[in-house]
């Protein structure tokens, strides 16, 4: 990766920052899911209400609960859904999160994205940030869109065969160098 003119300039400015799993699997993807389309802060606070009615967010705890005892919580309806639906997926063995550490990633994301509520985007986020994965490149995400332009096209738009000719550079460290693109637009990380 250092070879990559981009990616020497922007190490060594972001070298104190080491990446953690928040461990939980169930909680990681229940707090994306709550995260989705709103701010972070707003996200935080949804999430604090939501354990408040809940308790502990485990799968038995949103299956014990009523739509409308979640959406007290500030979600919407379509969101308490998904929640609904990742827990009974989680609650039946429909996922396997045993297994994560053995499959690949595409059978991962495919697992996921059969969640109402988990797209592809959500998946790969999950496998950078929660399993940590080292090269996963979400070609979909727009900060990486928009760090690769600006830091290699000069700004003008890339198509996903510019992305991944790009990050072809950084295999077998997809993830990483994703990180230090997100970097260089944005140097606050956010906890996934």
């Amino acid at each position: 990766m250092r070879a990559d003119r981009v990616m020497r300039k922007l190490i060594p400015q972001h070298r104190a920052t080491q990446l953690q799993s928040r461990g939980d699997a169930f909680q990681t993807l229940a707090r994306s899911v709550v995260g989705q389309q709103i701010s972070v802060k707003a996200a935080q606070s949804v999430w604090e209400r939501l354990l408040t009615q809940v308790g502990a967010v485990t799968p038995q705890g949103i299956l014990a609960r009523e739509i409308a005892a979640l959406r007290l919580a500030g979600l919407s309806q379509r969101k308490c859904e998904y929640l609904r639906d990742l827990a009974a997926k989680f609650d039946a063995g429909e996922v396997h999160p045993g297994q994560w550490d053995e499959m690949p990633d595409e059978a991962i994301i495919t697992e996921l994205v059969a969640i109402r509520g988990i797209g592809r985007w959500t998946a790969e986020m999950f496998l950078m940030f929660h399993l940590m994965r080292p090269d996963v490149l979400p070609l979909d995400d727009l900060g990486l869109q928009r760090g690769i332009s600006l830091g290699y096209f000069s700004g003008e738009a890339v198509s996903r065969s510019e992305l991944r000719e790009v990050a072809a550079a950084w295999a077998p460290w997809r993830s990483v160098g994703t990180w230090y693109i997100w970097r260089s637009i944005d140097p606050v990380v956010v906890d996934y």
